[in-house]
């Protein structure tokens, strides 16, 4: 059975698993939920997902929310190309460099939390910003010092062979650049994301060049 991804061009999470989707190789179709209309409020992706975030993958009668058990979930059914060490000790901190991203930066900044800066504390757009961009920083920093630190990364966040943290740690930079948050506390970061961004892989899962998204 095809994979059906649902996302939204500008769901960083979603670029996550388009990425793990390319590099295993495993082909899939996109149906497109527009967080600005309100679509993820809307039937029926309102039954299917009552979190209404993105994304969320089907695959053989399985439904599957969150971008990090989803990209496991891919590493598991189509083994060729592991996402994941072969040692214990790689994989906790592959896991542990892709959770500084996912879990303690990333939700910080999602459109619903800027809602409610807004709604119900009156924050305008500007402090909304110094919000978004302390916690990306933030982020860099955590990510910057585990890569620089241990001396475990290589061309890529762990090593020379890609592994889901860097489908966490671009997105992070994505999403960076995107609210303009700078990357200059993390050169190590910077360098592991270009060398990515580079791969045909995440070029073609980059949220720029999906439908939708704002045309230079």
């Amino acid at each position: 059975m095809t994979v059906v991804l649902y996302g939204y061009w500008r769901s960083l999470a979603t670029f996550r698993v388009r990425t793990a989707l390319n590099i295993k190789g495993v082909p899939f179709t996109e149906k497109i939920i527009d967080l600005v209309k309100g679509e993820q409020y809307e039937e029926p992706y309102h039954s299917i997902n009552k979190q209404h975030v993105l994304p969320l993958m089907e695959h053989n009668g399985v439904r599957l929310t969150q971008s990090l058990p989803m990209m496991e979930y891919i590493n598991e059914v189509w083994p060729e190309n592991p996402l994941l060490p072969a040692d214990a000790a790689g994989r906790a901190r592959v896991r542990a460099l892709a959770q500084i991203a996912i879990a303690d930066t990333h939700p910080l900044h999602v459109p619903r939390v800027r809602e409610f800066l807004e709604k119900e504390f009156g924050l305008d757009e500007a402090a909304r910003l110094k919000w978004t961009h302390h916690w990306l920083r933030k982020g860099s920093e955590a990510i910057e010092a585990r890569l620089s630190g241990d001396g475990l990364s290589g061309t890529y966040a762990h090593g020379d062979q890609l592994t889901l943290a860097d489908m966490a740690l671009v997105s992070h930079v994505v999403g960076v650049r995107l609210f303009n948050a700078g990357l200059d506390n993390a050169p190590t970061l910077e360098a592991i994301a270009e060398r990515c961004l580079a791969l045909d892989v995440f070029a073609k899962a980059h949220p720029m060049r999906q439908p939708g998204a704002p045309q230079a």
